[in-house]
């Protein structure tokens, strides 16, 4: 019996060697959340200043709590049954009108599915387009759970530095792309930096994935991350994709234009002049079964496609910015302007009195740690020497970190 208890124990299912390296490299964001939620209980929750995460504080609007009171007094048969796995018809079609509006190309309700949130959609398109060993770029510096989303579905994430200002180095796309390159994800306003790609920037995108085609022979998928596209700043507006690069799809969701992050509501577009663009909605729609979402949460399918158009005062992240971009000056911690999203992407400062190497970006986190600043170290986003801000917090709380920031940029 004891040898055999030995065998069991020796064979136990482990968690598997890749997911425990991915758990300590990209949890990083929830566990400094988390951390977090420990020290404010400890010393209050305004002596805490906690920018990791983007977790969006505004109120949904209204008619949100209107529509689930509604429903929640419906008499209505079989309201949460299953309806088809790309969701309910009038709730793509208020998606393609949606989506219609923002890329200037008509699209038809059938090359909408609904997702469980942006990540979710992802997943689905992922799992619909990769075959073993190809290859999906990103430019750098990106949202840290792309190269997992990619790795699910048997590819491999290839990320390509941005220029300077964070924009997209064309070039060096075009100097990436290669016969195992099957998509290329694109994600504006950018989560960590805040930048808008141009329509400049989409269209000579485009130019590039014509010519690699017309020498290799295969597409290039944009997926085209938009989350972020309502919250922009100083008038800035994204770019549509489909006008410049048709075998495009767009995946997004209302966590953070309508405040529903825990909701998990999304969905995916695709260029109704992409190459077998029904098919690829189709397998979209399948894939969303296959990976057990089975489909959209039935709820909130019905409260989206009523309210989408629900106008939000994103005004409040724009002064949440400019106080804190002011507090970050006081500090001398330099900074990107964000355009949009609500992310500031700071650079490393040079020490002063502390010893180590030069913008060590997980050291500058730990050393704001001991003032009770939150902030998210930068390589884990695929860009070493720079740490990022989530200003989706009261304005109270930025207001109160000032004297803290100072303290800790005079000390570093």
């Amino acid at each position: 019996m004891l040898e055999v208890y030995k065998f069991i124990k020796e064979h136990s299912m482990p968690v598997a060697p890749h997911i425990s390296d991915f758990m300590a490299s990209s949890s990083f964001i929830r566990k400094m959340f988390e951390e977090g939620m420990q020290l404010k209980q400890q010393y209050g929750a305004d002596k805490v200043f906690d920018f990791s995460i983007g977790n969006p504080d505004l109120e949904p609007p209204a008619k949100i709590n209107e529509m689930l009171r509604e429903l929640g007094e419906s008499h209505e048969s079989r309201l949460h049954a299953y309806m088809p796995n790309a969701g309910y018809p009038e709730t793509r079609k208020a998606m393609a009108e949606k989506v219609s509006g923002e890329q200037g190309v008509e699209i038809p309700f059938t090359h909408i599915v609904m997702g469980c949130g942006a990540a979710g959609a992802m997943n689905s398109v992922l799992k619909a387009i990769l075959s073993p060993g190809d290859e999906v770029l990103v430019s750098a510096p990106y949202f840290v759970e792309y190269g997992q989303y990619v790795r699910n579905h048997g590819g491999t994430l290839v990320t390509v530095p941005a220029r300077e200002d964070f924009s997209l180095d064309i070039a060096a796309i075009g100097a990436a792309l290669n016969g195992k390159t099957a998509a290329i994800i694109i994600n504006s306003p950018n989560n960590p930096t805040g930048k808008i790609y141009s329509s400049d920037e989409m269209e000579q995108l485009g130019k590039t994935l014509e010519a690699h085609r017309a020498t290799c022979g295969r597409t290039v998928m944009i997926i085209s991350d938009e989350p972020y596209r309502e919250i922009t700043y100083n008038g800035k507006t994204v770019s549509p994709i489909f006008p410049w690069w048709k075998d495009t799809v767009v995946v997004s969701s209302f966590a953070k234009n309508l405040s529903l992050p825990g909701e998990r509501i999304g969905y995916t577009a695709i260029c109704p002049d992409a190459e077998n663009s029904l098919e690829l909605a189709e397998a979209v729609a399948y894939t969303t079964r296959i990976l057990g979402f089975v489909n959209a949460p039935a709820t909130f399918q019905r409260i989206v496609a009523a309210c989408w158009k629900e106008s939000v005062d994103y005004s409040v992240y724009e002064k949440r910015r400019e106080i804190l971009m002011e507090i970050l000056d006081a500090a001398g911690i330099p900074f990107l302007t964000p355009e949009g999203a609500f992310y500031l992407f700071c650079r490393v400062p040079e020490r002063k009195h502390t010893t180590g190497e030069a913008g060590d970006d997980a050291a500058f986190c730990d050393h704001l740690k001991k003032y009770r600043i939150l902030a998210v170290p930068g390589r884990g986003f695929g860009k070493a020497g720079w740490i990022r801000l989530a200003y989706c917090i009261s304005e109270r709380s930025i207001a109160l970190s000032r004297d803290a920031f100072i303290q800790a940029g005079s000390a570093w």
